[in-house]
C-alpha cells in the first residue's frame, strides 16, 4: 500500500483535528463578511428604505381618489393624482433596481470570499482530517452550504429591512386612521409569532437532514465516478446505480418531510392573514354605515391590512428560511473552526538547505492509545545514503514515511534533519526539502506540463525538459499529439503506469529535494517500462538521502543499508550480504518475496 493512501485508524481513535459539533451561531462573525462591502451595502439599504417608504404612499392615494375625486367629480385632481402615482412607481422601480443589483453583487462576492477562505483552511488541515472524511461531503459544504450562507447574508437582509419598515409604517398609519380596527391586526401578531417559532424548530432539524442526505448522495456519486474503472471491471454498474438511487431516495424522503411542514405552514399563515382581513372588513363596514369611517378610509385600511399581512408573512418566511439555513451555516463554520492537528510552533524557524542527515531517536507512534505502530525506533542516515525499509505488512514502513514530512507527529521521541528537530521548523520549509514518489502515482487532470511543473512552478522551459529527459519521459511525451500540452485525464488515466511514474519522477527531479522518500513499485510494469523507470530512479537518487520502501530485488541492490522492521521495531540493520549471513527475518523475507526476481534469469 502506498503511504499516500488513506491510512487506517483503529476504531475509537482520536482525530487530529478538534471540532466543536454544536457551537452556537456567532452573528458578528456572519455579519463580518459584509464589512468589505459596507459602501455598497449602505447604498442598497438606502434604496430599500426608500422603496419601503414609497410603498406606503399608494393606500393613501387610493383613499384620496375614493373620497375626493369620485365623490366630488374633480377630474383635474384625478389627473394630478395619476401623474403623482406614475412618479411614485417610477421612483420605486429605480430604488428596487439599485437594491437588487447591489445586494446580489455583494452576495456573489461573499460566496467567493467564503469559498476561498474555506478552501484555504482545508489546505491547512492535516492528512488525518481527509482520511476521516469523504471528499463528496467536503465538496457539498464548499458548494451548496456556502450558497445558503449567501442567501441569508444578502437576499434575506434586504427583504428583512424592507418588510420590517413596511410593517411598522403600515401599522403606524392604520393607528392614525382607526385604532380600533388596528387591534384586529395587533391581536393576531402573537399567534403568528408562536406558530412561526414552532414551525421554525421543525424546519431547522429537517432541513439539516436534507443537507446531510444530499451530501451523502454526492459522496456516493463522486466515489463511483472517480473509481469508474473498478466499477466497470467488476461489472458493478447496476449496483452503483442502485446505491446512488438509494441515497437519492433518502434525500427525497427528507425533502418530503420538509415539504409537508412547509405545506401546512403556508396555508395556516394565509388563513390567519385573510381571516384577520375579513374581520376588518366586517367591523370597518359597520363603522362606515355608522358614519364614523369613510369608504376611502376603509379601502385604504384594507390595503394597509394586506400590506401588513404580506410583510408579516414575509418576515415569518424569512425566519423559517433562516432556520432551514442554520444547519448549513454551522456545517461551514464547523470546518473553519477545525484546528489543524499539526501546527508550526510559534517560534518555528525556516529550515535552510540541508545536507540530508536524518536521525530518528527513540521514535514511537500510535494512531490510538491502545497499540503502538512504531516502538522506540532509532536510525541514523548519513547524507546521500540510500536506506531500504523492508518488513512484513503492518511492520511500520509507511508510518515511518509519514512521520518524516510531519504528516503525523511521533507520540514519543524525535526526528532530526541535520541535527535540527523537525518540530522546531515550519512545515513548509521542511517539506520543501523532501521529494516524494508514491507507490501509486496520481496525477492532476490537466496537462503533462502542469503536472511536471507542480514540482517547481517557476521552472523554465529548459529546466522542465531537462527534468523530463532525466526521468526518461521526454521521448514518449514528444510523441504524443499535443506533446507537453497533452491532457493526462482524471488521475492520469490516459497514460500507462510506467508513463505516470516517469512523470512523477520528473516532477520530483524538478523540485530538486535533498531528501527523497520513494515507495518503489515496479512489479506491475513490463520489462521495458521497468528498465526506464529504474534508470530514472537511479538518476533521481544521485547525491540525495533516500529512504525506500523496497518491493523488488533491484531496489535492495542499490541500497547502502537495509532496515528490517517487524511489528513497529527495527530488528535488523545492515547490507544485503550481512543480513543474509545472519539468516534472520530478512533472509526469510528474501526467500519468500525477492527470490522470484531471480527466477527469469535462472531460466
Amino acid at each position: 500500500m502506498g503511504f499516500f493512501r488513506r491510512g487506517r485508524r483503529a476504531a475509537g481513535s482520536k482525530p487530529d483535528e478538534r471540532e466543536v459539533p454544536n457551537m452556537p451561531l456567532n452573528w458578528r462573525r456572519m455579519i463580518a463578511y459584509l464589512a468589505p462591502y459596507k459602501a455598497r451595502l449602505a447604498l442598497a439599504l438606502l434604496a430599500v428604505v426608500a422603496s419601503a417608504g414609497l410603498s406606503l404612499v399608494f393606500p393613501v392615494v387610493i383613499q384620496g381618489v375614493l373620497d375626493s375625486v369620485l365623490e366630488q367629480g374633480d377630474l383635474p385632481l384625478l389627473d394630478s393624482i395619476t401623474f403623482f402615482l406614475l412618479v411614485v412607481f417610477l421612483a420605486r422601480s429605480l430604488t428596487s433596481l439599485v437594491e437588487t443589483y447591489h445586494l446580489n453583487y455583494i452576495g456573489e462576492r461573499i460566496v467567493v470570499d467564503i469559498r476561498q477562505q474555506l478552501y484555504a483552511h482545508l489546505q491547512t488541515l492535516s492528512l488525518q482530517f481527509f482520511i476521516d472524511r469523504r471528499v463528496g461531503e467536503l465538496i457539498s459544504r464548499l458548494s451548496s452550504d456556502v450558497t445558503v450562507m449567501r442567501t441569508v447574508l444578502t437576499g434575506n437582509v434586504g427583504t428583512f429591512i424592507q418588510q420590517s419598515l413596511t410593517l411598522i409604517g403600515s401599522i403606524a398609519v392604520m393607528v392614525i386612521l382607526n385604532w380600533q380596527l388596528t387591534l384586529f391586526i395587533i391581536l393576531l401578531i402573537p399567534v403568528v409569532i408562536a406558530i412561526g417559532f414552532i414551525f421554525g424548530m421543525y424546519l431547522q432539524r429537517v432541513s439539516t437532514q436534507v443537507q446531510d442526505e444530499i451530501a451523502g448522495s454526492t459522496v456516493v456519486s463522486e466515489e463511483a465516478l472517480q473509481n469508474i474503472r473498478e466499477v466497470k471491471s467488476f461489472v458493478r454498474e447496476d449496483y452503483e446505480v442502485r446505491r446512488y438511487n438509494h441515497a437519492i431516495d433518502r434525500a427525497f424522503a427528507a425533502a418530503l418531510r420538509l415539504l409537508r411542514i412547509r405545506s401546512v405552514f403556508g396555508p395556516t399563515m394565509a388563513f390567519l392573514g385573510f381571516g384577520g382581513l375579513t374581520l376588518i372588513l366586517w367591523f370597518g363596514g359597520r363603522e362606515v354605515l355608522a358614519g364614523r369611517l369613510t369608504g376611502g378610509q376603509l379601502v385604504a385600511f384594507l390595503v394597509y391590512g394586506l400590506t401588513v399581512a404580506g410583510s408579516f408573512a414575509a418576515l415569518v418566511g424569512l425566519y423559517t428560511q433562516f432556520q432551514e439555513a442554520l444547519g448549513a451555516i454551522k456545517r461551514v463554520f464547523q470546518i473553519m473552526d477545525t484546528v489543524p492537528g499539526i501546527q508550526d510552533a510559534p517560534t518555528a524557524g525556516t529550515l535552510a538547505r540541508v545536507a540530508g542527515r536524518i536521525t530518528l531517536e527513540d521514535v514511537s507512534f500510535s494512531y490510538d492509545s491502545r497499540r503502538e505502530v512504531l516502538h522506540r525506533l532509532n536510525l541514523d542516515i548519513a547524507p546521500g545514503e540510500i536506506i531500504a525499509l523492508v518488513g512484513p505488512s503492518g511492520a511500520g514502513k509507511s508510518t515511518t514515511f509519514n512521520l518524516l514530512p510531519r504528516f503525523y507527529e511521533p507520540t514519543a521521541g524525535r526526528i532530526l534533519v541535520d541535527g535540527v528537530d523537525i518540530r522546531s521548523v515550519t512545515q513548509t520549509s521542511l517539506r520543501g526539502q523532501i521529494g516524494i514518489v508514491p507507490q501509486e502515482t496520481l496525477l492532476f487532470g490537466g496537462t503533462i506540463r502542469e503536472n511536471i511543473l507542480y514540482g517547481r512552478l517557476e521552472a523554465s522551459e529548459e529546466e522542465l525538459i531537462a527534468a523530463a529527459r532525466a526521468a526518461n519521459a521526454h521521448e514518449f511525451i514528444v510523441q504524443l499529439p499535443d506533446g507537453y500540452e497533452s491532457l493526462v485525464g482524471e488521475r492520469g488515466v490516459k497514460l500507462s503506469g510506467g508513463q505516470r511514474q516517469r512523470i512523477a519522477i520528473a516532477r520530483a527531479i524538478l523540485k530538486d529535494p535533498r531528501i527523497l522518500l520513494l515507495d518503489e513499485a515496479t512489479s506491475s510494469l513490463d520489462n521495458e517500462s521497468e528498465m526506464l523507470v529504474q534508470e530514472a530512479l537511479a538518476r533521481l537518487m544521485q547525491n540525495r538521502t533516500t529512504i525506500i520502501i523496497a518491493h523488488r530485488l533491484s531496489t535492495i541492490r542499490v541500497a547502502h543499508r537495509i532496515a528490517v522492521l517487524d511489528q513497529g521495531r527495527m530488528v535488523e540493520l545492515g547490507s544485503h550480504e550481512a543480513l543474509m549471513a545472519q539468516n534472520g527475518l530478512y533472509a526469510r523475507l528474501y526467500e519468500m518475496q525477492f527470490r522470484e526476481d531471480l527466477l527469469p534469469a535462472a531460466r
